[in-house]
């Protein structure tokens, strides 16, 4: 398995516009943060999680020549905005994008991107298949990779994660409801967010992550999804216990 990081930042990305804070004018690349997504690569299958409004971006960035399945965590903008960049994918492989969601997920893009899912949709429209995922059985992508989801909450709002193999991928969380951490026993790789490190009323802090991680105890964590007010790579990654580390854009981790 193969995990690049395709973005790492909050909803506003960094820099954020009009910002200029020590963090949103680093010279360090690190600092330098797309909308938070990542593309998993199972022998010849590659699964994008989330697509934001940076999408296109970072598959030109990356070079992602294919794209087989798409999950999304959760509806808001961030993380789905880049929907309609699909389309080359369409083109290449002539049929539909598979995606993944909450079936709230699947109404709530189906009324977003009204356009997709017309009786008789404009020639070029994007072609998805929405797949709604439901309960904790977990299902297969192309008879090869098995998909755990795990529900957690981002503020008062149900939205999932996803473990795949010993990797779990986590974004957005405030807490995860006790019965969840049974399906995040003996991880190699957990990912999760840390935001900043005032209280937030829908995302970890980067202390409380920093004991979540702890309490999951992977091998190795990852933190994804941060605010221009954590401060520059370099000084995160100061703070962090050995075995936990600042993910950046385009980084790529093999298991």
């Amino acid at each position: 398995m193969k995990i690049t990081f395709l973005g790492t930042g909050t909803s506003q990305g960094i820099p954020v516009i009009g910002c200029e804070c020590k963090t949103c004018t680093s010279k360090d690349i690190r600092d330098k943060r797309l909308r938070t997504s990542c593309l998993i690569a199972i022998g010849n299958k590659r699964i994008v999680i989330d697509i934001g409004p940076d999408f296109r971006q970072q598959m030109l960035s990356y070079g992602g020549k294919e794209i087989h399945a798409v999950l999304i965590t959760h509806e808001h903008n961030d993380h789905i905005a880049g929907l309609d960049d699909v389309r080359p994918f369409n083109f290449k492989y002539f049929k539909d994008m598979p995606i993944y969601a909450l079936p709230r997920v699947v109404a709530f893009l189906k009324n977003r991107f009204e356009y997709v899912f017309k009786k008789n949709p404009y020639p070029g429209t994007p072609m998805v298949n929405l797949i709604p995922i439901e309960g904790d059985s977990g299902f297969v992508i192309d008879d090869l990779i098995h998909i755990t989801p795990i529900h957690i909450l981002h503020g008062d709002l149900p939205i999932l994660g996803y473990r795949i193999g010993t990797v779990a991928y986590l974004t957005d969380v405030k807490s995860i409801p006790e019965p969840e951490f049974e399906k995040l026993k003996n991880l190699k790789i957990l990912i999760i967010s840390a935001l900043r490190y005032l209280e937030h009323h829908s995302h970890l802090t980067l202390e409380q992550a920093v004991e979540l991680a702890q309490k999951i105890d992977a091998e190795k964590t990852y933190f994804i999804h941060f605010s221009h007010l954590l401060g520059p790579h370099e000084k995160i990654m100061a703070q962090l216990p050995e075995n936990i580390f600042a993910a950046h854009d385009q980084l790529t981790i093999e298991i």
